[in-house]
């Protein structure tokens, strides 16, 4: 049979496709297995996000303040919304803020939903509802976040109402080569909350909507003395009151016992 170069060098990049799909196909399927979106070795259940967890977020977490401090660790005068990015209608919601109204109305909690809970001073605790669970729990306001993963995320969202704490869908993100050859898996967890009630960024009535939706992203690193740190980073969009997404970082340090922990109810002021 004659064969053209032209043919010759169809057929080399034919042959080379197949084999790079060939190879693509099981990198994912590896991948897959490992992130536990597949059956675990030997053809057993996927792991549960417990069990498969990147990350070990369980105990007791102290805020360490390294932004934004005079904006968190005080409340701030009406009108002080630097770094937050109000339009023109969000900055005129919040320069109405009125601390006793929100008080008489049953609203002490706005500066306490998901969008602004975890900036705020105070301790958490995380611990585990169930296999498909995360629970934070903060002493700040005392209020209970739930992280759902997978499946338990849309049973949660049934007949769900708004909520300060929302409706919060939680993934683990694994980095490449995590798990292989005995190694520990890590990586970072991600979460997208939504179905919030209105609320405030800040405790001096920068506002969000109930249209917000907020998106986190925990990470662990452990510093040359030992101890643990979680980071935080946090995007809020709000397509009401904010002209582009409102980006933070917010730090806690792991603490050894339940000292200290000391929850309190919801401040307006």
């Amino acid at each position: 049979m004659n064969v053209s170069l032209r043919d010759l060098r169809f057929l080399r990049g034919l042959r080379v496709y197949v084999v790079t799909a060939v190879l693509l196909l099981v990198a994912a399927s590896s991948v897959d297995a490992q992130r536990g979106g597949a059956p675990g070795r030997g053809g057993g259940p996927a792991a549960s996000p417990r069990d498969g967890a990147a990350l070990d977020l369980t105990g007791y977490w102290v805020s360490v303040i390294t932004e934004d401090w005079k904006y968190r660790m005080v409340t701030p005068k009406s009108g002080v919304f630097d770094s937050i990015p109000l339009n023109a209608e969000g900055r005129k919601i919040g320069l109405g803020w009125d601390p006793s109204k929100d008080e008489a109305a049953g609203e002490a909690c706005r500066a306490y939903t998901a969008a602004n809970v975890m900036r705020l001073p105070g301790r958490i605790h995380v611990t585990w509802r169930d296999a498909n669970t995360l629970q934070i729990d903060t002493d700040a306001g005392t209020q209970t976040r739930l992280l759902h993963f997978g499946a338990s995320a849309a049973a949660a969202a049934a007949n769900t109402a708004p909520s300060w704490q929302g409706q919060s869908v939680a993934q683990w993100e694994f980095a490449p080569g995590g798990g292989r050859g005995g190694a520990p898996r890590t990586g970072n967890l991600k979460v997208v909350t939504t179905n919030l009630r209105a609320g405030y960024v800040r405790k001096n009535g920068a506002p969000h909507s109930d249209k917000a939706v907020v998106t986190e992203y925990y990470d662990l690193n452990t510093i040359p003395n030992g101890d643990t740190w979680l980071t935080i980073t946090t995007k809020v969009e709000d397509p009401v009151y904010f002209s582009r997404p409102y980006i933070t970082t917010t730090d806690f340090k792991k603490l050894p016992s339940a000292a200290g922990w000391s929850p309190t109810p919801c401040s307006a002021k």
